[in-house]
């Protein structure tokens, strides 16, 4: 478990002095990673710096180290080695019932026997290595919740989870423009890119041989006929109880929402749950409504200078393809002192269509929602709309850092529709195939992957039976109705306290009224669910932190400045090179 009092990693002086060349390059770890080769221990030691594992396998043709303090909890990173070949599963991974063995010995066993077919069966999200019988593989879970990162520059594949161990065992790392371009304007990196042009992450549920890539069909859209509520409710209750006997105190991240309420009714023995937002906030109060109901005790973070700074380890947690804004808690990590933490990220985004294009009609000048979906939506302006892609801010950043100058908005287009394209092998339905493609490029993990890097964390969403309801239930009952009837299944009470943006069951409903209260003088429109992230960016003078000697981007909007510290910042601490200010964006052609 987490030893709360662990000092935290990365540089301690200022950010930017006011030279050009900023502070020496900073190398953080991560206290859990995967890191392996596919060669030899000798290959291995080459590449591995010099990082402490906590067990290294040695099979004939990989060889990987683990770090966790999990290791030996139940359903957690476990290690296998007899003589039959080696497997790690690392993340929260669960085999099938019946079975006594761990995730990495029940692996190890039934790809001797089925080889990747056996790979279905594993439930949770993982990141997982097996070797048997000269054949060795590192597969992802079918959504692809763990990145895995690799390179074949050093002259043998190398891989692992954090990707800015992997770029260091390359010689003269390269700065990918395409990529670059993309987080700077979407948020987030494409495809299977990252910000250099020789490290790639595996495909959506794949898996990795010595040389090859190959895509597996676990992830694919298959609607059928059956009770939607009823199956949703018994594998939510099913998943929420797999993951409920974790040791140590626990701590969920709590919003006024739909998803962390849920979490809080089904897990009995919650301590405290923490929410970031001004006490008087409407979702403050909402959370805290909520758990005053559960009887949970609620602590509250006053959003401050460290919600927003970019910290080594906030952009370390990026990976450089999407962006440490997600990370809002991190800053409060030290205030946090629990063993367990349970989130509901990517609920919404499973069980309630998040990538969904709703239909509209236009009217007053504003879009007016309709209860039902597009039915022929435009796929790239529909996930436009879901990414952090705003055109105006997007063009007046291209004017300043040269990349898609003369047309960002075709840039972002082409970059999206790429994306569709590749999804379009996994659904038929074209509302399907936007979801695949938002699925595969989500922006949101950095959040995650700080609390399972800190915590014992839990992601119920990513249970084995909700992905199936998930790619079975057609995308018109993928939506709010059908998740809060399976809530009230669970618990008749889960919406005594309703969010504050939500008055209604409907979502069309709460459309309209939020509709209504942005544009009737008389009615008091809905708070924000997050801090107000640019005026804490104003107060802090954070210009002038993050970018002293470069005010052409001071009149940036803060997302995008935000993004331009986040991409310099990690591609100078995994080139392990000098930080500078982002001159080598522009002009065009130099990166």
């Amino acid at each position: 478990m987490r030893d709360p009092d662990a000092a935290r990693r990365g540089y301690d002086g200022p950010t930017r002095p006011d030279n050009d060349a900023g502070p020496p390059a900073v190398t953080c770890s991560n206290d859990k990673e995967l890191f392996g080769v596919f060669g030899d221990r000798d290959r291995f030691d080459a590449n591995v710096g010099d990082r402490r594992f906590d067990e290294v396998l040695d099979g004939e043709c990989v060889t990987v180290g683990v770090r966790s303090p999990g290791l030996g909890i139940p359903n957690r990173t476990s290690v296998a080695d007899d003589e039959t070949g080696v497997c790690a599963v690392w993340g929260e991974a669960f085999v099938p019932a019946g079975r006594s063995q761990t995730p990495a010995a029940w692996l190890l066993d039934a790809f001797a026997e089925r080889g990747t077919d056996a790979l279905a069966d594993l439930n949770g999200s993982y990141l997982a290595v097996v070797e048997h019988d000269g054949e060795a593989i590192v597969a992802t879970d079918p959504v692809r919740s763990w990145a895995c990162y690799y390179t074949d520059e050093p002259g043998v594949r190398v891989f692992g989870t954090d990707a800015t161990a992997v770029a260091r065992t390359m010689v003269d790392p390269v700065r990918d423009r395409q990529a670059i371009g993309e987080f700077l304007h979407l948020g987030v990196v494409l495809g299977e890119k990252t910000a250099f042009e020789d490290l790639h992450r595996a495909p959506v549920d794949a898996y990795l041989t010595a040389s090859d890539v190959t895509t597996l069909d676990r992830f694919v859209h298959e609607p059928r006929e059956f009770d939607y509520v009823d199956e949703l409710a018994d594998r939510l209750e099913r998943a929420m109880t797999r993951r409920s006997h974790y040791p140590g105190t626990k701590g969920m991240m709590l919003s006024a929402g739909y998803d962390s309420r849920l979490l809080l009714s089904q897990i009995p023995d919650i301590d405290v749950a923490f929410t970031v937002g001004h006490p008087q906030a409407q979702e403050t109060q909402g959370a805290r409504d909520l758990a005053h109901q559960y009887d949970t005790r609620h602590v509250a973070f006053e959003p401050s200078r460290r919600y927003i700074e970019p910290t080594d380890e906030k952009v370390q947690y990026s990976q450089g393809i999407k962006e440490s804004l997600h990370i809002h808690h991190a800053g409060y990590d030290d205030e946090v002192g629990v063993d367990t933490m349970y989130h509901g990220l990517l609920c919404d985004t499973f069980l309630t269509g998040h990538f969904l294009k709703q239909d509209y009609v236009h009217g007053f000048g504003k879009r007016l929602p309709l209860p039902r979906l597009d039915p022929d939506p435009d796929p790239v302006e529909a996930l436009l709309d879901k990414f952090g892609y705003v055109e105006g801010g997007s063009t007046a950043l291209a004017e300043q850092v040269g990349i898609a100058a003369d047309d960002p908005h075709g840039f972002v287009r082409e970059a999206v529709g790429r994306e569709v394209e590749k999804a379009r092998a996994r659904a038929d339905d074209i509302q399907n195939v936007i979801d695949v493609a938002g699925i595969s490029n989500q922006p949101s993990i950095p959040f995650r992957r700080h609390l399972f890097d800190n915590y014992l964390e839990s992601f119920f969403v990513l249970d084995t039976a909700l992905i199936d309801w998930h790619l079975s239930a057609p995308p018109e009952h993928r939506n709010t109705k059908t998740f809060l009837d399976a809530c009230r299944q669970l618990d008749p009470d889960i919406l005594e306290n309703r969010p504050p943006d939500r008055p209604h069951d409907s979502h069309t409903l709460n459309q309209i009224e939020l509709f209504a209260r942005r544009t009737l003088p008389l009615l008091d429109p809905f708070e924000s669910a997050w801090p107000d992230r640019r005026d804490i960016y104003e107060r802090n003078d954070m210009d002038e932190h993050l970018f002293p000697n470069t005010q052409r981007l001071h009149d940036l909007p803060v997302r995008h400045k935000l993004r331009v510290n986040d991409v310099v910042d990690w591609t100078a601490m995994a080139a392990g090179t000098e930080r500078r200010t982002p001159y080598w964006l522009v002009p065009p052609g130099t990166v």
